[in-house]
């Protein structure tokens, strides 16, 4: 029951990021209970086609569209695609997203969620008067999104101090930190396909290795949580510096609501999950538009659209968190469930 509770959240999660983004998609999410550490890539390979042999006659590119998220990669959708297609005998590349790029994928899905967290993370910066290379910031997790987070902030001038790992031998967490800066393209080549960064190579790059909450602890300006829900809560809010301005949260759910209100009070600003991490099912619409239509996009005009829409996004939140005084949260779900509600009014499933 528990599972499936957090399933159907997770569902409305979807929904509302999918609305304050502007898309025309809805809302969903599942998957498969299992630690894909302990799986070879054949027993891998055999629970993806398993999986969608089952649901077969339950999706597809105008029922129900699956695209990658955790622990999942490009070569898993393509498993499902590949079963897909054969068990309706046909071509259909628009049945699931996040693809290997030549097999019905869009060039950028790979970086446009992290991407998509610093397109809003630089707005953000504009309406604080900040310059992006006079500030610092520190991840939570090293997985796809906290790689091209950082790639990108770093390219901007600014400064990853920290970010934290997950070391399934272990089986804790590890912060890598390293106060001139981080080296993010030099991390991500010795980083494993977990997120799993080589300690003893970081450690011989200059880098210090400290415990997995020091992350949270970090003397920046940004703290950008990138992995897991429940990482700040109300327990550890008094680790956070009182030179953090922003948090940006580009994973799903890493703040406890009994944390927010807290978080007002320090005067920091909140750019929200489903605002800061749309840049994912962003693309995902896009790849599925490029897939249905057979005509595929070049690399900038992807991110060029991706900008454009999660700048758009953004200031239609941040204008209205201003103009009404309420949190950013509030003010994109305002917006989330006005564009939902109102659809379902002109459909006539409510009056």
């Amino acid at each position: 029951h528990e599972t499936a509770d957090t399933v159907r959240a997770l569902a409305m999660w979807m929904t509302w990021k999918c609305a304050v983004v502007d898309i025309p998609l809805g809302g969903g999410k599942g998957g498969v209970i299992c630690d894909p550490h302990n799986l070879s890539d054949a027993e891998q390979e055999r629970l993806c086609r398993g999986w969608v042999r089952q649901l077969a006659k339950n999706m597809g590119p105008e029922i129900d569209v699956p695209a990658p998220d955790v622990m999942t990669s490009a070569r898993h959708m393509l498993w499902m695609l590949d079963e897909f297609e054969a068990v309706h005998g046909s071509r259909q590349p628009g049945f699931i997203t996040g693809k290997p790029v030549g097999m019905g994928g869009s060039l950028g899905r790979t970086e446009a969620t992290g991407y998509g967290v610093i397109y809003i993370l630089r707005e953000a910066l504009k309406d604080l008067g900040l310059k992006a290379e006079e500030t610092t910031a520190s991840f939570q997790g090293f997985g796809n999104v906290s790689q091209y987070a950082g790639i990108l902030f770093s390219q901007m001038g600014g400064k990853v101090i920290a970010v934290s790992c997950w070391d399934n031998t272990d089986n804790k967490s590890y912060t890598i930190r390293k106060k001139e800066g981080l080296d993010i393209e030099m991390l991500k080549s010795i980083t494993n396909t977990y997120g799993t960064i080589d300690r003893t190579k970081a450690t011989a790059a200059g880098c210090e290795v400290l415990s997995g909450e020091e992350w949270l602890s970090q003397d920046v300006d940004i703290l950008i949580p990138s992995a897991l829900e429940n990482q700040i809560t109300p327990a550890n809010m008094d680790k956070i510096s009182k030179r953090v301005k922003i948090i940006a949260e580009g994973a799903n759910g890493p703040t406890t609501p009994d944390a927010d209100e807290l978080i007002k009070e320090k005067g920091i600003l909140m750019l929200p999950d489903f605002l800061a991490n749309a840049g994912g099912v962003t693309c995902s619409y896009f790849e599925q538009v490029q897939s249905n239509t057979n005509f595929y996009w070049e690399k900038d005009e992807v991110l060029s659209k991706l900008d454009t829409k999660l700048t758009a996004a953004y200031r239609a939140v941040y204008d209205l968190a201003q103009r009404k005084d309420i949190y950013m949260r509030d003010a994109a779900y305002v917006i989330a469930i006005n564009r939902v509600v109102q659809a379902v009014k002109m459909r006539g499933w409510v009056r």
